[in-house]
């Protein structure tokens, strides 16, 4: 393993329920379609093995971890492991934990726990009247999660707004960005639909065009300077698609550059306590327990030393050093090869 260095970061999946059904979800376990593409749920970790993960992951190098699913606030353990990660190891020290969460379970308890163990809220908003179409959810609502962002702030709780943009909520992406900045959204993480998981079923329906994702970034910039807050874009985008003027932005931050496996990025740990480079990866790397954790060397590194190769319609751009084309795992879900175009490249105008 002396070849092989880890990022500072590691996402845990911490399970794989959920009690929402998104159309545009990218988890691997949610495809249903392409049976090449299957990813299988094995047995999700105990409580006292996500403690033994903690401690095998600060002693390769990490020094943060973040917390998402599936929904993580359905594991009944995710309280103690808060706790854990605070009183028992040197993890995110200095340092809040972000958990990810659609809010369906929010309640005054969670808050408290989070305020307790200095926890980062980001809760997904994707769309207003869109909403109920995309998480498939009659209980859940904009309302609800518009909500729980109001009395975070109220309890001093940082939060962000998680944004997945298609095409079926473009149309509301100011006024969706807006809403959340004024129920008391800290920040606003954007994410442009990608291929993969239950996604893949829905592409067709949800995917942007490049137009779209230039005005996307163009309209979340307008609403933040006006608002005097900062966002990101939670995946990297095509530098081409980035208007020169918005790529040293001072309230969106949009990168080019896939941060998985990288030094300064972040890696992935599933349910089953197996490694991935990314959360949009199907490729099961290794396992965290064992003595080499990272079986799939090659692939590792492929992304680590960023040699995975770059579509050939980008080969002759000036700036393809600074530029990875777009997702290279959205490549490899939708054209079987982490060299072939984003989705986002093939899609008219």
């Amino acid at each position: 393993m002396l070849d092989i260095t880890f990022p500072k970061t590691a996402i845990l999946e911490i399970t794989y329920d959920c009690n929402h059904m998104c159309k545009f979800c990218s988890c691997p376990w949610e495809n249903t379609v392409n049976p090449n593409l299957f990813f299988e749920k094995r047995e999700e970790l105990t409580l006292d093995k996500w403690k033994n993960v903690l401690h095998i992951l600060e002693n390769l190098g990490v020094n943060r971890v973040g917390i998402s699913g599936g929904e993580p606030l359905l594991k009944s353990e995710l309280e103690d492991l808060l706790r854990y990660i605070r009183k028992n190891t040197g993890l995110n020290k200095g340092k809040k934990i972000t958990l990810i969460s659609n809010g369906l379970a929010m309640s005054e308890k969670w808050l408290s726990v989070f305020k307790e163990n200095e926890v980062h809220i980001s809760l997904s908003l994707p769309g207003l009247s869109a909403f109920e179409y995309h998480t498939g959810s009659k209980t859940n609502t904009a309302a609800n999660v518009l909500y729980w962002l109001k009395r975070a702030k109220e309890e001093e709780l940082s939060t962000t707004a998680n944004i997945t943009v298609t095409k079926r909520n473009f149309h509301e992406l100011y006024e969706t960005i807006a809403n959340a900045l004024i129920a008391g959204a800290d920040s606003v993480l954007l994410n442009r639909f990608l291929f993969g998981g239950r996604g893949v079923t829905y592409k067709d329906e949800l995917s942007l065009s490049k137009d779209e994702i230039r005005e996307m970034l163009d309209v979340t910039e307008t609403v933040l300077e006006k608002a005097d807050r900062h966002g990101s874009v939670g995946t990297e985008v095509p530098l081409c698609l980035i208007p020169e003027e918005k790529r040293e932005s001072k309230h969106l931050l949009v990168g080019s550059l896939c941060a998985a496996a990288k030094s300064n990025g972040f890696f992935v740990i599933d349910p089953s306590g197996h490694i991935r480079a990314c959360n949009h990866s199907t490729k099961r790397l290794g396992y965290i327990f064992d003595d080499v954790p990272i079986k799939e060397k090659d692939y590792w590194k492929m992304f680590a030393d960023r040699t995975y190769g770059l579509p050939e319609m980008c080969s002759d751009c000036e700036h393809i050093e600074k530029c990875d084309c777009g997702c290279r795992e959205a490549a490899s879900i939708c054209y079987d090869s982490v060299s072939a175009p984003d989705p986002c490249m093939n899609c008219k105008r």
